[in-house]
């Protein structure tokens, strides 16, 4: 296979490679051959199909499935021929004065010389899961479980406030008539904290004017920025009453037996895998920080800067509209906010490949599925979640992906000169 390569900037290369006619048409013959003894076509006996109406029916599917097949073939061939490193997707497009001749584009890994990790000098966060801990964790089992029974009393934090609602900010009255109902618990922060504060205090028939400041990014534009009289009616007030820790209790978090110490031993379980998962987390962004600092200087492929800048931008973008915040016109330019972060982001992901393929470290399958356990137990159906990885090809290599960055992140962590700082539970999972 003819190959050659031309540079188009530090870091971008342009090849031009061909596929070999011959074998394409030997691997399509192949296949159509494979295709015709288990053919079924009305009017032909299975086996006896001519090979004309198998081509008519199957070449042109069969022809683009081996020519992509080939094409990947051959690019990667070509890539390790030329000994490069390539970074993010290549473009590749038919060439233009042959058949079976493509060009591609793309990006190279910079070089980032000697790597010595031993000179990094990493803090390493330490953390145990307590008693204490189990214990938080069963309090707020029984505050998911609650139950409310309506009291007379004055509303105090942890209530329940079942309430009507207007507002009125200068000659803006949401809603134009008549009043919005709706409910929260003191605290929750499921309303705007001066809201929630003005229900202290509160008996179910009671009224209330609240002057409130809203937020400049507000979901309700009238309101965002600006100080609103907020009338609040309490229609009903509730106690929260917490079911006991008991057999019935223990048994619905799936603990067959029902037995205490072994529903704390599943709660301990839980909580140091996600001790773990925060941290991994915790040191993936020490190690990170050393690396930006260390290698700032190496220039970084511009393209795959400028596509992870704009993937940031649309994650914040789209993050921002779940939470119901008012989203104006978006710029064409608005990824080029991101670019800084984006640059040390990819950065780090190409220096800890780099590591990874000097030092031939390989994915640990163990690893992978302690990982996808842990993931899988932040839901109620854990297993669904792990036979959806196990199903998607995509999700499953992104899993791996992760998991790999996590290897080299610990192989690193291990050799640097690093120091442990103990931290609490609460304070090793608080990101």
């Amino acid at each position: 296979m003819q190959v050659s390569v031309e540079s188009l900037g530090n870091l971008e290369r342009r090849m031009t490679f061909s596929l070999p006619a011959d074998r394409l048409e030997a691997v399509v013959g192949g296949r159509l051959r494979e295709i015709s003894r288990g053919a079924k076509i009305k009017g032909f006996r299975p086996g006896k199909i001519p090979a004309k109406v198998i081509e008519q029916r199957f070449g042109a599917q069969v022809r683009a499935e081996v020519l992509d097949g080939l094409l990947r073939e051959g690019f990667s061939n070509a890539i390790r021929e030329q000994s490069l490193q390539i970074a993010g997707n290549p473009q590749i497009v038919p060439a233009s004065d042959a058949e079976l001749a493509y060009v591609a584009t793309f990006e190279v890994v910079p070089d980032f010389g000697d790597i010595d990790v031993a000179a990094l000098n990493v803090i390493r966060h330490t953390a145990e899961v307590s008693d204490a801990d189990i214990d938080a964790m069963i309090e707020n089992l029984r505050l998911q479980r609650r139950s409310w029974n309506a009291v007379e009393r004055e509303a105090v934090a942890g209530d329940a406030v079942e309430l009507e609602t207007w507002s009125q900010a200068g000659d803006e009255r949401l809603p134009a008539e008549g009043v919005e109902r709706g409910a929260t618990i003191i605290g929750s922060a499921a309303m705007l904290p001066a809201i929630e504060s003005a229900l202290v205090g509160l008996k179910a028939g009671d009224e209330k004017v609240a002057e409130v400041e809203f937020p400049p990014e507000w979901r309700v534009p009238q309101f965002a920025g600006r100080t609103v009289q907020v009338h609040l009616k309490a229609t009903k007030v509730s106690e929260p009453v917490l079911p006991d820790v008991d057999f019935a209790f223990i048994k619905s978090f799936g603990v067959r037996s029902g037995d205490a110490e072994q529903f704390r031993a599943d709660i301990r379980s839980n909580l140091e895998r996600e001790l773990k998962g925060a941290l991994m987390t915790r040191l993936r962004r020490e190690v990170g920080e050393q690396l930006i600092a260390g290698y700032s200087h190496v220039e970084m492929p511009p393209k795959l800067v400028e596509n992870e800048a704009r993937d940031m931008a649309r994650q914040t973008i789209e993050q921002a509209r779940r939470q119901g915040r008012a989203i104006g016109e978006i710029p064409a330019d608005a990824h080029m906010g991101f670019m800084d972060a984006a640059r040390k982001r990819v950065l780090v992901g190409l220096i800890v490949g780099e590591i990874a393929r000097r030092n031939e470290l390989r994915l640990e399958p163990k690893r992978v599925n302690e990982t996808l356990q842990l993931i899988a137990s932040t839901y109620e159906e854990p297993q669904q979640v792990v036979e959806l990885y196990r199903n998607d090809a995509q999700l499953m290599s992104g899993l791996q992906a992760r998991v790999m960055e996590e290897q080299v992140i610990d192989w690193i962590a291990e050799r640097a000169q690093h120091n442990e700082q103990p931290l609490s539970f609460n304070d090793a999972i608080r990101q």
